[in-house]
């Protein structure tokens, strides 16, 4: 079997993503495009998309991104900042590798909306596992 196949496979399955209703749209070497359709079970107690769920779906481009190059990457460095709110509709994470070394990597990921506007800032570094 192809083992980009498999680790794709693999991310794919993650149960957490699932029950939030995030989708991988696209994934490589170093990069990952994700989707959220905004369901009312997404919104906090004033109505916007909770900041918890941006960060899900950030977090989850980012593990894409990170664990892409075959070797299993586990976060040990997280921000975010919340730009722009949203009540509804799809909301897009594209994750970047921006540096890659044989223990770390460090990742950028923008939340947008549908028409690209940023709605948050997630910057992520990762170890890579023996």
């Amino acid at each position: 079997m192809d083992t980009t196949t498999e680790w794709k496979k693999r991310l794919e399955n993650d149960q957490f993503a699932k029950h939030n209703g995030i989708e991988m749209l696209d994934a490589g070497i170093g990069y990952a495009r994700v989707k959220m359709d905004i369901q009312p079970y997404h919104l906090n107690g004033v109505g916007i998309v909770h900041g918890g769920a941006i960060f899900t779906l950030a977090d989850f481009a980012f593990a894409i991104a990170a664990n892409s190059r075959e070797q299993v990457a586990v976060a040990i460095n997280i921000s975010i900042a919340f730009i722009k709110a949203i009540k509804e509709g799809t909301v897009y994470a594209e994750a970047r590798e921006l540096s890659v070394n044989p223990k770390l990597g460090v990742y950028q990921v923008d939340v947008v909306d549908h028409q690209k506007e940023l709605l948050a800032s997630f910057q992520g570094m990762a170890y890579r596992k023996r």
